[in-house]
């Protein structure tokens, strides 16, 4: 899909190899021989139905132009794809939370404009980059709401938006800044009745945001991410009444798909953020495991990555596999420290009584502050937790209570894009913090931690060529590739925006670094180091106090 938009030769080749495919292997319900999966359909309903949404003019008509042919073949699988997908994303993204968002980037626009005003250097470039975020909301509940949730969106705030939007129409054409003024004193009251209400949302009526999901039922189309040519075919028999909002930042739904099958299968529902990178992630790691499988040292150990379904709706919105029994790191501390009556950031608290605004400290005054912290606490909880009872970021690392493994989640900083940033660039290679060594065996690092690191690294140096072979398509993916140009906390160019140029650069970049790693050159690069020697460097980056001491504070370094 992601080569749809190619030149016009390539784009063609792929749309009729993708039709050809439909074609011979139609895969309908009613065909007795499609129950083992045996057609490509359900594969490509999906990532075709997304490509039809792509703010890319030409790859969206291309992928539209493909589904109208299929759909003479499967007019129902095509329109189910279509409602399911469309409802999800509706799910996903309440109108609340559009608008909180596009007023929240808004707001910025505004605020840089009264600062260029104050510095004489005002551009009018923020200002209409204000109205192109706000004019599409603005025409969305023009339009009528479809559901109840927006209906009570459209009855609570519709006065509100509509004289503030008429303010903002009096400011294009006076130039009057008071005009402009006055529209942001209703957007604010707006944006802050909408952060009350967000707060409070703990879950959501399916037939209160989505009538037309909660209708849906007994579909021919596949259960999201289970569709496999050597399975039998799980169908959508009901998605569930009631999605569950997970109380984090953006506020992801678990969401309940019942299967033909009469399984249950759970889904996080993610909106606000684009999936792809994570699923190509995905992909990637499927080559690892099949090269860690394939070398005795590592096959024996069960040492392969916990995988899990994603599966693409938009740009801004996906689903991903629910992964079961596990817990974050951040929980598992959080809820050992309520037991113990630990205060859960006491490590903070004590460098901040040790240092106001530790920000502005000298890299030597952070390391004292840090290593004051470590010293007034024990580190051990995480240690407590595992053996009594028998990640990254603390949030973005979840821990199998069955198997014992460490399940990766969230994979939107990859290719060092986090060590580029202007503001707390991360100077670590991974998470190897106090907790997780004081976690692990009698000799810590120095045991199967080490070995197993050496293990693993002589095997992805050993198939070097194959795992590059994959990460150039990777890197030069048109559809997930400007998330490499968002080093220096600058905000990447749409999708339909992006230049080659741009794109190449900084993807070639990309991939200098992981051949210098797959080499042994990350630290020098006329300087090649030998398996245990890398690993001992990379072990050193990952557990200095002078690295930890500058990392984001709710990266949680101490812990």
């Amino acid at each position: 899909m992601a080569r749809l938009d190619s030149k016009h030769n390539v784009a063609q080749l792929i749309k009729q190899v993708v039709i050809d495919l439909s074609k011979v292997h139609p895969q309908t319900i009613s065909d007795s021989s499609s129950v083992y999966g045996d057609g490509v359909f359900q594969s490509l309903v999906y990532p075709l139905t997304v490509a039809a949404k792509s703010g890319n003019v030409r790859r969206s008509a291309v992928a539209k132009e493909v589904l109208s042919i299929m759909s003479d073949s499967q007019p129902v699988l095509v329109e189910q794809a279509r409602l399911v997908s469309d409802e999800l994303i509706r799910c996903a993204i309440l109108w609340h939370e559009q608008w909180h968002e596009a007023l929240d980037e808004a707001s910025r626009l505004y605020f840089q404009v009264q600062l260029l005003l104050l510095s004489c250097t005002f551009e009018d470039k923020n200002v209409k980059g204000m109205f192109e975020l706000l004019e599409p909301l603005h025409e969305m509940v023009e339009r009528g709401a479809t559901t109840l949730k927006e209906q009570s969106f459209k009855q609570t705030y519709d006065n509100e938006l509509k004289e503030a939007w008429n303010a903002c129409r009096g400011y294009l054409r006076s130039q009057n800044l008071k005009e402009l003024n006055q529209a942001w004193d209703l957007y604010y009251i707006v944006f802050r009745k909408i952060s009350n209400q967000l707060r409070q949302l703990t879950s959501l009526d399916l037939n209160y945001v989505s009538p037309k999901l909660m209708k849906a039922q007994n579909l021919e189309l596949a259960v999201p991410g289970t569709y496999d040519p050597n399975r039998p075919l799980v169908t959508i028999a009901s998605v569930g009444s009631r999605l569950q909002v997970i109380s984090s930042k953006q506020r992801p739904r678990k969401v309940i798909i019942k299967g033909n099958d009469g399984k249950e299968y759970a889904f996080l529902l993610k909106g606000h953020e684009d999936p792809r990178q994570d699923e190509r992630v995905m992909q990637l790691f499927g080559l690892v495991n099949t090269l860690l499988l394939h070398e005795a040292d590592t096959c024996r150990r069960n040492l392969t990555i916990q995988r899990y379904s994603i599966v693409t709706l938009s740009q801004n919105s996906g689903l991903i596999g629910w992964v079961p029994n596990c817990d974050t790191l951040h929980s598992l501390i959080r809820d050992y420290r309520e037991k113990k009556n630990i205060l859960l950031s006491m490590e903070h608290k004590l460098m901040q009584a040790f240092a106001t605004d530790l920000d502005q400290l000298s890299l030597m005054q952070k390391v004292q502050v840090f290593e004051h912290a470590l010293e007034m606490t024990s580190g051990n909880d995480l240690q407590q937790i595992l053996w009594l009872k028998s990640p990254e970021h603390p949030s973005n690392l979840m821990l199998d209570r069955v198997s014992g493994k460490i399940v990766h989640i969230d994979f939107g900083d990859c290719f060092e894009v986090a060590m580029t940033r202007e503001k707390f660039p991360e100077k670590i290679p991974f998470r190897l913090t106090r907790m997780l060594i004081q976690a692990m065996e009698a000799t810590g690092i120095e045991g199967n931690y080490r070995i197993t690191c050496e293990r693993v690294l002589r095997v992805l140096r050993s198939n070097k060529e194959s795992l590059l072979a994959v990460l150039e398509a990777f890197v030069h993916d048109p559809l997930i590739n400007w998330r490499l140009m968002e080093a220096g906390g600058k905000r990447a160019p749409p999708e339909s925006q992006q230049k080659d140029g741009q794109r190449d650069s900084r993807a070639e970049l990309s991939l200098k670094r992981i051949r210098h790693k797959l080499c042994g050159r990350d630290f020098q690069p006329n300087v090649q180091y030998a398996v245990p020697e890398q690993v001992s460097r990379l072990i050193d980056q990952a557990t200095s106090p002078e690295n930890l001491c500058q990392c984001y504070i709710g990266w949680c370094p101490f812990w």
